[in-house]
C-alpha cells in the first residue's frame, strides 16, 4: 500500500479520533499531520493492522500534546472557544445538527481522559474492544472496564435531561 493510499483512507479517521479527543480543529489538523509524517517514516513491513497501528500512533500524539499542556490549560480553552466559533457554517448546518454535535461534544468532554479515549474509539472510530486494547497498549479487560465506565458516566450525564423532557412531555 502506497503512502497516499493509507492517508487517503484513514485521513479521516484519524482527524477525527484526534478532533474528539484534542476538542480542538486546529490541534486535531496539526496532530493529524504529524501522525501522516510518523506513518511515512516508519517501517511499515510488521505492521498487521494498520489501522489499529496509526490511531495508536494518534492517541500518543494527543496524550503527549495534552501533556505538554497542562499547565497552558486556560489559554488552551480560549483557543479551543475561538476555533469552535470559527468552524460554525450556518449555510451547511440545520439547527438541530449543531445542536446535537454540541451536546455530543459536551457529554464526550465531561469525560476523564483515559475513558474518553476508549469511547471515542468504540462510538467514533468504530473499533472493537481487542483494537481498542491495542491502540492504547492496555489489556482488553482495561478497554472493557473504561469503555463500561464510560457507558455509564454518559448514561449519568444524560439521565437528568431524559427526565426533563419526560416531565415536559406529560405538560401538554
Amino acid at each position: 500500500m502506497t503512502d497516499r493510499e493509507i492517508f487517503e483512507l484513514y485521513k479521516e479517521q484519524v482527524y477525527y479520533f484526534c478532533y474528539y479527543l484534542m476538542k480542538n480543529q486546529a490541534d486535531a489538523e496539526d496532530i493529524c499531520q504529524e501522525v501522516f509524517v510518523k506513518v511515512i517514516l516508519a517501517d511499515r513491513t510488521k505492521v498487521r493492522n494498520m489501522k489499529s497501528w496509526i490511531l495508536r500512533i494518534a492517541s500518543n500524539e494527543c496524550h503527549s500534546v495534552m501533556r505538554r499542556r497542562k499547565s497552558g490549560w486556560l489559554k488552551e480553552v480560549r483557543h479551543y472557544l475561538l476555533s469552535k466559533s470559527q468552524s460554525y457554517n450556518p449555510v451547511e448546518e440545520s439547527v438541530y445538527h449543531r445542536e446535537t454535535k454540541e451536546e455530543l461534544r459536551g457529554l464526550y468532554s465531561g469525560l476523564p481522559d483515559k475513558i474518553r479515549t476508549v469511547v471515542v474509539l468504540r462510538f467514533i472510530n468504530d473499533l472493537t474492544v481487542p483494537e481498542i486494547s491495542k491502540v492504547m497498549n492496555i489489556p482488553e479487560g482495561t478497554a472493557k472496564s473504561r469503555l463500561n465506565k464510560g457507558l455509564k458516566l454518559l448514561n449519568k450525564m444524560v439521565e437528568p435531561q431524559l427526565k426533563e423532557l419526560s416531565n415536559n412531555e406529560s405538560v401538554f
